[in-house]
């Protein structure tokens, strides 16, 4: 065992539960060595809601995803008391729990932390319900935080690459305040899902580095300026002071202890450590021990979130953010990311994929996915003649803009479902080499690429990633990463560790298993990696899928109404 594990904590454990688009999932670990003991997933019985809202059955315009944050109560109500029954474990021995959280996701509280959906003038209002990552309708808003930016010359400005999400807290509050003058009025406080449930387990609201840095628009110790807000809309002036402001907690630090009624809920013991919030990608670094500069740590699932700790400071354009404390206290962490990659695959597959393929897989024992990757990888590197961008959900990183949309090159009348699956794969690994490439370019130079998340399964994608970038990936050790990252967090708090580094040395840690480039594939994927770049500079900027989604959003909206 470690030296710097105590001695009483030789025998004791911790639980990380890792909240995802989907599903949220508790696993109980072993202090000592990061044994994964048992796990549990419960899935959120409203899901992603994208089109009718579960109060009212009123239709969603386009771009809209809200969840329930009821389910993610149900969530420690189900899998903490799955996972102690099923490992044996006496709760006396478990000293602390953590969660992580997607991000940006965020809802409207009342001062005790109510969201407003729960509240019945409320429960039939869109915006009083949590807006999920994936919730990209306030692009316009986030156009003029950006141009507002630029103009004042922000300083902020570059530390986000030069642009502020659509996705992220203040482009989704100007939208509420906008849209919904009364919800924003009547909300207390504007709170990042992965701070409210911490908030829900040790009774007290902290709200942690990682999303007020990477999403909240905080540096240095402060937000932009009232002045700065002002000039957005006048009504959003006070908007930090009057309902985002709050205690900020750092990574590993303690939230508080949990309450009387978690400790009900979970059957977990009143008082134990509760951990500061994090985000799902920040915490898989912890997991893979992957802590140190030029360790890239892509969490590749419906989207893949690329983090690394570096000890410069360098803009890098189309960054999600660079923050002081952000993955591990006392670095620089840096963010980056594609928000559509599994989900891509999935929307493909799931459309298009033909009946005959379908049966074929199922009389194969396999799903689709694995029967569309098997049929792909007989085929040549660029036998399929296409190239597609992958933008089916927007561009976070390099470009920064979800009204952006796939595109597909090369298409002809003997193109088959499998090289279309293939070609879209590939454009998810373009992508990811677009991002290396700029942070190599910007003086944050990547070294080593290590694979976190479930598409890591899938030996055909991690193979054309390994030959697209050229570079091995290594995988990380455990299958539930976000999961063991919090547990790894639970235990600094709880006091087993000094801090996250040591924890990670001793519970995370990365696979044998290694995927080397192909030469000769990789020489290929260059060619075709050029033809991919040309088109995501002209389509990046020639309006041409702004002007697309413009005359789409107009149709879809009079039907609405």
């Amino acid at each position: 065992m470690p030296d710097s594990v105590a001695d009483n904590f030789a025998n004791k454990y911790v639980i990380g539960v890792d909240y995802g688009t989907l599903s949220g999932r508790a696993l109980l670990v072993r202090v000592s060595d990061g044994a994964e003991i048992a796990t549990s997933v419960y899935e959120y019985p409203h899901a992603v809601i994208e089109e009718t809202l579960p109060a009212s059955g009123a239709k969603l315009p386009p771009d809209w995803a809200l969840q329930v944050p009821a389910d993610y109560v149900d969530v420690l109500k189900n899998t903490i008391p799955a996972v102690l029954k099923a490992s044996g474990i006496s709760r006396n021995d478990i000293i602390g729990i953590a969660t992580d959280f997607t991000a940006c996701t965020v809802l409207p509280v009342k001062s005790d932390g109510t969201p407003l959906c729960e509240l019945p003038e409320f429960s039939k209002n869109p915006h009083a319900f949590v807006k999920l990552w994936k919730h990209h309708s306030a692009q316009s808003h986030a156009d003029r935080i950006n141009q507002a930016a630029h103009a004042r010359k922000e300083p902020w400005i570059s530390r986000y690459g030069g642009k502020i999400s659509s996705e992220w807290e203040f482009a989704k509050a100007l939208q509420l305040m906008e849209e919904a003058p009364e919800v924003y009025e009547a909300m207390d406080k504007w709170v990042e899902a992965a701070d409210w449930i911490i908030w829900q387990l040790c009774g007290k609201y902290v709200r942690n580095i990682g999303t007020a840095g990477y999403k909240g628009i905080y540096q240095d110790g402060k937000y932009p300026s009232k002045e700065y807000l002002a000039s957005l809309n006048p009504k959003f002036g006070n908007f930090v002071s009057e309902k985002l402001e709050h205690e900020i907690g750092q990574l590993g630090a303690v939230a508080g202890t949990l309450t009387a009624e978690a400790a009900a809920w979970t059957g977990l013991k009143e008082g134990i450590a509760v951990a500061v919030g994090n985000v799902d990608a920040h915490v898989t670094a912890a997991a893979a021990n992957a802590v140190n500069p030029g360790q890239m740590v892509a969490i590749m699932g419906t989207s893949t979130c690329h983090v690394m700790v570096s000890e410069k400071f360098a803009e890098v354009p189309g960054m999600c953010g660079v923050v002081d404390g952000g993955i591990i206290v006392g670095a620089l962490g840096y963010e980056a990311g594609q928000s559509g990659v599994g989900d891509i695959f999935g929307w493909f597959a799931n459309n298009y994929a033909p009946n005959e393929y379908t049966a074929a897989a199922s009389a194969k024992g396999l799903d689709i996915h694995t029967y569309l990757s098997e049929l792909a990888s007989a085929q040549p590197v660029g036998a399929h003649g296409l190239v597609a961008l992958d933008w089916q959900s927007g561009n976070r990183s390099t470009l920064v803009d979800h009204q952006l949309s796939g595109l597909i090159m090369g298409l002809t009348l003997s193109t088959r479902p499998e090289e279309i699956y293939r070609a879209i794969v590939e454009s998810t690994a373009f992508g990811a080499r677009k991002i290396v490439q700029t942070f190599n370019e910007s003086g944050v130079p990547v070294k080593e690429f290590i694979a976190a998340g479930g598409l890591i399964k899938n030996k055909f994608v991690m193979q054309i990633y390994a030959d697209v970038l050229n570079m091995p990936i290594t995988i990380i050790k455990s299958s539930q990463g976000p999961a063991l990252g919090s547990a790894i967090h639970a235990a600094v708090a709880a006091g087993a560790y000094k801090d996250v580094q040591s924890a990670a040395a001793a519970m995370g840690g990365i696979a044998d298993e290694r995927y080397q480039p192909n030469p000769a594939n990789s020489q290929v994927y260059s060619e075709l990696y050029e033809i991919y770049n040309d088109l995501y500079e002209s389509f990046g900027h020639n309006g041409a899928m702004h002007s697309l989604r413009a005359i789409r959003d107009r149709a879809l909206i009079g039907s609405v109404k």
